[in-house]
Parts: C-alpha cells; sequence; structure tokens
C-alpha cells in the first residue's frame, strides 16, 4: 500500500460524499486537495437539503402534536412562530456541522479551493475561482462527487419571485398564504407539510396516481390520510401545463384527464426530482460520457471508464442518498489507496420524515411482483403495540417481506413514529442473513416501537400472543 503514498487525488464536491472520500483518502496516505464552487463545505445535504429540513420538520412535528393533545388533556395556545428566529436557529445548526466539516479538514491538511471545476484531460482539472481567476491542476486520481440540483419544470416558465425550488423553500423567510407544491414526491411532501404548520394553505399536484410512487401504497396510506386532511387539495394523475405570474400572484394551470382547471397561488414550490450535476465538468475531455439519464456509469468500485477517475453519490445514479454517497465515497478513495474494495450492499434504506416517517429497506411489494418473486408478507398494526398507543401513533404499522420457506428477509417497511430510526435493524438483518425465526428469538424491550419488528416476524412464525390470528 505505501506505493500510494503522495498519490495526488483530487474531489470534486464536498457533500456527504466527497468530504468522507477526502478524509479517507487522506487518512490512508494521500495527497488530497477538495474542490467545492461553495465557500461553505458539506454540499447541498448539509446546506439546502437534509440537515435544514429536519430542523424545520421537527418543529413541523413539535406544532402537529402540541395541536393534538389537548384531546389528552393537555392545552397549549396557538403557537406564535417568530420566523427569523427559526431562521437563525437552523442556520446555526448547519454552520455548526460546517464548521465541524472545516476543522476535520484542517486537522488531515487536506488542500481546499473554492471554484468551478472541469477536466482539461484525464489529468488535469482547470478551477474557476470566485475572483475569476484560472487555477490549473494535475492528479493522479480524481473523484467525482458534484452531486445533483433541483430539476426544473419543462415547458413552463418559471421565472418568478414567488415560484421556488426545495433550496429557496429551506431559506425560509416569509409564510405564503397559499402554497401549490408541484411533485409528491419525499421533498415536497416534507416541505409542504413544514409550510402546512408554519400556517400555508397548501395544495399538492402529483403526475403519478399516488404520492410517493417508490413506495408500497399501505405505508403511503396513513400519511395521505392524514395529509388529506391537513392539506387543502391532494391532485394525483395530474400535470401543471402553465404557471402565469399576476402581480404577486401566480395562476397555475391544471390538466387531469383531459379537464383543465385553474387556481390562484402566493407561492409554488417545484419538487420534481433531482438531476445530475455534469453539465459543466467538460467530462468528454476526460473521455467519459453520461448515460441516458445523464449519471456517470461506474462499476462496483466507483471506477469510471477512464481508470484513474472516480464517480460517487448523485452524479452515478439513484438512489440519490447522502449515505449511499458516503459509503461509495469510501470505497472509492479505499480502491485509489491500493485497497480492493467492492460497493455491494444487500441493502439501502430510504426513509421520508413526514409525519409519520415512513421508512424502508430491501424489496418493495411493487418490485417483488415486477420480478415475479414470491414472498410471505406479515403486517403488524400499531394499534396493537403498547408504546405507540402512549405515543398517540397507532395508525403506524410494521411489514415484514420473506422468502416462501422464512429462511430470508426480503424487504420491511415501516409507517409511523420515529420509522426512521427504527428502520436500522431491518438494515443489519438484511446485511446480515437473517432469518424470521433469528428476530423472533431477539428480545425487544418493552414497551417500544421497536417490538413491532419482532411481532411482525412471529406472525410469519405463527408464534404471535399479541394478536389472535387463526
Amino acid at each position: 500500500m505505501n506505493n500510494h503514498h503522495n498519490k495526488k487525488v483530487v474531489v470534486i464536491g464536498s457533500g456527504p460524499g466527497g468530504y468522507t472520500a477526502a478524509f479517507r483518502a487522506s487518512d490512508l496516505g494521500c495527497n488530497v486537495t477538495l474542490i467545492d464552487k461553495n465557500m461553505n463545505l458539506g454540499g447541498v445535504c448539509l446546506n439546502r437539503g437534509c440537515i435544514p429540513s429536519k430542523a424545520l420538520l421537527y418543529l413541523s412535528h413539535l406544532i402537529d402534536e402540541t395541536a393534538h393533545s389537548k384531546n389528552k388533556g393537555v392545552s397549549f395556545n396557538k403557537p406564535v412562530i417568530d420566523i427569523k428566529k427559526v431562521a437563525d436557529w437552523k442556520n446555526s445548526i448547519i454552520e455548526n456541522l460546517s464548521t465541524g466539516i472545516s476543522s476535520l479538514v484542517k486537522k488531515r491538511n487536506i488542500n481546499v479551493i473554492n471554484g468551478l471545476a472541469s477536466f482539461l484531460s484525464a489529468q488535469k482539472l482547470l478551477i474557476i475561482d470566485k475572483q475569476n481567476k484560472n487555477i490549473e491542476i494535475e492528479f493522479d486520481f480524481c473523484i467525482i462527487a458534484s452531486g445533483s440540483y433541483p430539476s426544473k419544470l419543462k415547458n413552463v416558465a418559471t421565472e418568478h419571485p414567488g415560484i421556488i425550488n426545495s433550496t429557496q423553500a429551506l431559506s425560509i423567510n416569509k409564510i405564503p398564504e397559499k402554497m401549490l407544491v408541484i411533485g409528491g414526491g419525499y421533498i415536497g411532501l416534507e416541505l409542504g407539510s413544514v409550510y402546512h404548520s408554519f400556517g400555508s394553505k397548501i395544495t399538492v399536484a402529483e403526475y403519478f396516481s399516488n404520492l410517493l410512487s417508490m413506495a408500497d401504497k399501505d405505508l403511503v396510506e396513513p400519511l395521505y390520510k392524514k395529509l388529506t386532511n391537513q392539506f387543502s387539495k391532494i391532485y394525483l394523475s395530474t400535470e401543471v401545463v402553465d404557471l402565469k405570474p399576476q402581480g404577486n400572484k401566480i395562476i397555475a394551470t391544471f390538466k387531469s384527464k383531459e379537464k383543465i382547471y385553474k387556481n390562484t397561488f402566493d407561492s409554488v414550490l417545484i419538487s420534481t426530482g433531482r438531476t445530475p450535476n455534469t453539465k459543466s465538468l467538460n467530462l468528454d475531455k476526460a473521455g467519459i460520457k453520461v448515460n441516458k439519464q445523464g449519471f456517470i456509469p461506474v462499476n462496483s468500485k466507483m471506477r469510471t471508464i477512464t481508470p484513474n477517475i472516480f464517480a460517487i453519490g448523485d452524479v452515478n445514479g439513484n438512489p440519490m442518498l447522502a449515505h449511499k454517497a458516503t459509503h461509495e465515497g469510501k470505497c472509492a478513495a479505499e480502491n485509489i489507496a491500493g485497497t480492493d474494495t467492492i460497493f455491494n450492499p444487500k441493502t439501502i434504506p430510504s426513509v421520508i420524515y413526514t409525519n409519520p416517517e415512513i421508512a424502508w429497506a430491501g424489496y418493495t411489494e411493487i418490485e417483488l411482483k415486477d420480478k415475479q418473486i414470491p414472498y410471505n408478507k406479515s403486517v403488524f398494526p400499531w394499534s396493537a403495540s403498547g408504546r405507540a398507543m402512549t405515543t398517540d401513533s397507532i395508525e403506524g404499522k410494521t411489514k415484514i417481506l420473506a422468502s416462501e420457506d422464512n429462511s430470508r428477509i426480503l424487504g420491511v417497511g415501516i409507517v409511523g413514529n420515529n420509522a426512521g430510526e427504527l428502520i436500522s435493524e431491518a438494515v443489519l438483518a438484511i446485511e446480515m442473513g437473517a432469518n424470521i425465526e433469528d428476530i423472533s428469538l431477539t428480545i425487544h424491550p418493552h414497551p417500544t416501537l421497536s417490538e413491532t419488528f419482532s411481532n411482525a416476524s412471529e406472525i410469519l412464525n405463527k408464534t404471535i400472543t399479541d394478536l389472535y390470528i387463526k
């Protein structure tokens, strides 16, 4: 491994994938330069994505819970929202984390360049910095971790201060009275929930016939019920064909099954997915082509077609998730440093941080049916969980999908309070090849929501006592 000391490694992008890759390569003895077009390290996730949205969602849950506690004999006054203070608190979290990353960069003696990078060849980069100065830098290895940006709407003009994307929605400065959310995926529903809690009337327009079309319908159902009560309208199988500014307002034109109708909004949030950041990289000069979806193809070592260039995270394909990028970043760095590492997870978990939360790992039922894989299914309703009753989350459920002989867990889905924390046990079970019996014989603490996982396994085992099943 020593022959890789002082190998010059350049990482493009300082998000969770990029900074992890840079740190790991440095720890393994490489000479590392980290490039980011922004002064603040941490990428989208930290600065304008996962972290700020979770901070706002925490407040949103809090507002929700205090509103519902009056049925239990505890009443609060209507919340008074100081939007500037909320923004300051959210920004202080980002600042803390950002400072943490910067200090880890310094401790590791990683060279940071702020600017926009593009390839001159498979060994050389051009960086245009904030002062428009051109810097050329040579490298032995490069890791592309340039991430993604919010997708734009096709054929719809969106130049208006009231028409925003997720980045702008998170730098929350005023609460619109009426807001349209275009896209019923996780970004739209998370941000719609936040703005609803803060007092906006929310309308969602989703192109597909259900919200969160990548998740199983039975997991989305409790959330759909709740949002139907909270949001003004949820339009499914609906396309927004036009947005017309009129003074401070925006007139949206909807098309659904050949019907056309209009409505007026104060603000429109476009959350129709994300697009990989490859445009400005001049990839062809490094001998790299993107695929039909715009992603950079890589092998299981994260290597592109050009052997000394690697690509990780959002830029190399779905799922576009920070935790995928982090693990891929380590894998790329280790291969550059001479360790033979492959990225081969059995599953990458997904979490949607709405209220209730939805989380899943392994196959969904949609995928098993598509692939015609036979499976057994058990669903444990949280209405039979003591802990769920005490935390007012009886609408939740835990579902296990197992192979026909119950020897393998094919997938797990959870909807309810803290589903995102609960899913990790399922991920570990799938990675370690646990069978259904392993889970039902693992003693879970009582009363907890984690018990619902072993309860669901007991249904498959036919050893369940918390329910009566003939």
